[in-house]
């Protein structure tokens, strides 16, 4: 587990290197000795997500620890600024109304259910990030942090599906392989403008 003053690091470290590849100055640059702290060198999953006026402007992750934190920040601010698919890319201008949050992720765990009815029971809203897969090999996850916008695991599980490129109700009907795991998430302050 981090603590916050670890979290913030991270979070900065995020927004260094988006304005850095953009060769803007760092706002609030974050030390050599500050990221030296030997829990930066554990491997988890990360996500790194931008929001942008409060609508999502991008977010971009790994599910499983494959490098160390530092790296998996770098990497992730990177791709969820500038690759992906669903955005263009972050503009200079820009930068200053981004969002910036940190989600490192527990090791996913397998969710054992016998059908698509009782699937909603067993999910735990505001604290589950919820990886769904279909035996046609289409997947797609989402962050706890989605549940403030769907808070009916209906709700959640039909938009998960509709984000794998699956029917809606195929939560109900398909017998999905489903993981579970927690975050713990940084963010920074919300940025007016």
């Amino acid at each position: 587990m981090l603590n916050q003053k670890q979290g913030k690091i991270l979070v900065q470290l995020a927004r260094q290197e988006i304005e850095q590849h953009l060769h803007m100055d760092a706002s609030n640059p974050v030390s050599e000795a500050d990221l030296n702290d030997p829990i930066f060198s554990i491997k988890h999953g990360v996500f790194v997500t931008l929001h942008k006026r409060e609508a999502l402007r991008g977010c971009i992750g790994s599910l499983q620890g494959f490098e160390p934190l530092c790296d998996a920040v770098r990497r992730h601010a990177i791709n969820a600024a500038f690759h992906d698919h669903r955005f263009e890319p972050v503009s200079p201008a820009e930068v200053p109304l981004l969002h910036i949050e940190v989600s490192i992720l527990s090791p996913p765990q397998k969710l054992d259910y016998s059908s698509g009815q009782e699937l909603p029971s067993l999910l735990t809203p505001q604290e589950d990030g919820v990886i769904i897969r279909s035996a046609t090999g289409l997947s797609a996850t989402f962050l706890p942090q989605v549940w403030k916008q769907l808070p009916q695991p209906e709700l959640f599980l039909g938009h998960l599906c509709r984000k794998a490129g699956l029917a809606e109700h195929a939560w109900l009907h398909d017998q999905l392989e489903v993981e579970t795991y927690r975050v713990q998430y940084f963010e920074e302050s919300r940025h007016t403008g």
